[in-house]
């Protein structure tokens, strides 16, 4: 039921939108307010990582990537002191954000998600599957998968409690982020974090995607979308620290599962954009995800480069989208 792939210059292959289910746009969901709810401070900078800013060189013109993406030019971007988590959000945190507000993912609201498709369990695929993407049809459209059932009905995340939470859209994470005190970073800040001090690097680590012979993150291996291998130690997504850390002490900042960051995507924008904390266009369509995530791979989406990136909009909901989050440092007097 899969076709051969080939190297797409669009993101539906890395994450498709709810708009390519059944060639509709799904309506929107409003959020539930979640902010009067809060998680303890104390816990929420716990998990967080404090980094000073500065200027660094952000973007890539790498004859790997993707020009039609807005992956350069390499300009000189220059950021205020941030707080960022040292990892992705996990199924653990996210449930209990869900337990203190009863806040419903916009997955559970629509009654599907998007699963790839050697994910679903063969038995019942037929009665989960409503339809896949036409571009892409290993992305399946399956009812009832959401975030604590990642694959559909039957499954669940209880031995998956520190793995990235995901089939959480862009609104979502900004639900998370009202009850955490905290807020999703901007492309520029997620960028410099994964560089973790290193400057044009292709991968948070270096240039080289595996240093004598070690994998560093988690993304395909094998012929693309047939077979995953998992040389690395997982086919699917994997505990947050299941890998080294960057040299700002990240972990799996690239590969494993796409992150949302706070700005629209355009891929001109910031040719003309300030180049001192940029926050993106003021509108747009899609929403920036970086990072990549555990299907990536160099034959179709190469985009687990520290320099990569993609958007989505921010209603849409896979099995390989999750986030971080970020915090502003107060300035003196605030």
């Amino acid at each position: 039921m899969v076709e051969e792939s080939s190297k797409e210059e669009n993101g539906c292959c890395c994450a498709p939108s709810a708009k390519d289910a059944a060639g509709q746009t799904a309506t929107k969901l409003q959020s539930a307010d979640v902010s009067s709810v809060c998680e303890p401070r104390d816990e929420t900078l716990a998990r967080m990582v404090a980094l000073p800013g500065g200027t660094f060189l952000m973007g890539t013109e790498n004859t790997e990537g993707f020009p039609t993406d807005g992956e350069g030019p390499v300009r000189a971007v220059t950021l205020d002191p941030f707080l960022i988590d040292r990892h992705s959000v996990t199924n653990d945190l996210f449930g209990k954000f869900i337990a203190a507000t009863g806040y419903k993912t916009e997955a559970e609201r629509f009654g599907w998600s998007f699963v790839f498709w050697s994910h679903i369990p063969k038995m019942r695929f037929a009665q989960l599957v409503e339809d896949t993407v036409a571009a892409a049809p290993w992305w399946c459209q399956v009812r009832g998968a959401r975030w604590d059932a990642p694959e559909g009905p039957g499954s669940d995340v209880r031995k998956r409690g520190d793995y990235p939470v995901v089939h959480v859209s862009w609104n979502d994470a900004q639900a998370y982020c009202a009850w955490s005190g905290q807020r999703l970073p901007t492309e520029a800040e997620w960028e410099y974090a994964a560089r973790g001090g290193l400057e044009q690097k292709l991968y948070p680590w270096g240039d080289k995607l595996r240093p004598g012979g070690e994998h560093r993150c988690n993304i395909w291996q094998g012929e693309f979308p047939k077979e995953d291998t998992g040389d690395d130690g997982y086919a699917g997504t994997c505990p947050v620290e299941a890998f080294p850390a960057n040299g700002y002490g990240l972990y799996s900042i690239t590969g494993n599962a796409w992150e949302w960051c706070a700005d629209w995507f355009d891929a001109e924008f910031h040719r003309t954009a300030s180049l001192v904390n940029p926050q993106g266009p003021p509108q747009g369509v899609a929403r920036v995800m970086k990072g990549g995530s555990f299907l990536c791979h160099k034959s179709y989406c190469n985009r687990y480069r520290v320099g990569a990136r993609t958007g989505n909009t921010p209603d849409s909901s896979t099995a390989n989208i999750g986030f971080r989050c970020a915090r502003s440092v107060p300035k003196a007097g605030e």
